[in-house]
């Protein structure tokens, strides 16, 4: 499932691997895989802060992305049911 929502992403927007979306796109995919992981496994640490890692790689695209086009940062978000983070 995962891996056709990567194809279907790929061919809508015709973009290459490196493009900031399909890069948030996978990004989200692990922290969701990840998140299902540590709801069994409470004591696994070391997944914990790979976690954290990614969110943080995950919330620079999207800042970048926001300062970049707020259009397509808006698409993005909507399309994967990301919230939207506060700016001030």
């Amino acid at each position: 499932m995962i891996k056709n929502a990567f194809i279907s992403f790929q061919e809508k927007k015709d973009e290459s691997r490196g493009s900031v979306e399909f890069q948030v796109l996978s990004f989200t995919n692990k922290i969701r895989r990840l998140t299902s992981h540590l709801e069994l496994h409470k004591k696994d640490f070391l997944s914990q802060r790979g976690l954290r890692k990614i969110l943080g790689k995950r919330q620079r695209l999207l800042a970048y992305l926001s300062k970049k086009n707020r259009v397509r940062y808006k698409e993005l978000i909507n399309q994967l049911n990301i919230r939207e983070l506060k700016t001030r």
